[in-house]
């Protein structure tokens, strides 16, 4: 798991093939302007997941895994305080994993809490479960799925 600014997303372009391009469309695009939707930028390969909601409390998020993708959640609105756990630490299977959505969850505890403010993101990968979308208000983010 990385927590870091969009002005640092450069010291992280290294550690996959598909994350320059995620930042290079994060530095031209209007994200503020996008509708909630998918984006597709290289097809199933990495797209954009653009979401608005109210927050949601910390007993009612669920810690979630994803097998196939790599989350980029980058924040624009609001502070999204995503709960994270590692996933060979969680050991309470909400049900089986879905193949087709990409996720499992988990009724565990996260270990920690980060708070993420608006030009901030986080970076799970296959084997950071965490639990998004945990904060007072609307949080507007965009969700980036990078193939692993």
């Amino acid at each position: 798991m990385i927590l870091d600014t969009i002005a640092n997303a450069a010291r992280y372009a290294a550690l996959h093939p598909l994350f320059p391009r995620a930042f290079e469309y994060i530095r031209n695009t209007d994200l503020l302007s996008l509708a909630p939707g998918r984006y597709h930028i290289i097809g199933d390969d990495l797209f954009a997941i653009v979401e608005q909601m109210p927050g949601r409390t910390r007993e009612m998020a669920k810690l979630e895994c994803h097998r196939k993708y790599i989350d980029i959640q980058l924040v624009l609105e609001g502070v999204d305080e995503m709960g994270w756990k590692a996933l060979s630490d969680c050991h309470e299977p909400v049900g089986d994993y879905s193949a087709e959505r990409d996720i499992r969850f988990f009724h565990d505890a996260p270990d920690s809490w980060i708070a993420t403010p608006p030009d901030a993101f986080c970076i799970f990968f296959p084997e950071d479960a965490h639990a998004p979308l945990v904060g007072e208000g609307n949080i507007r983010k965009v969700i980036f799925k990078v193939a692993v």
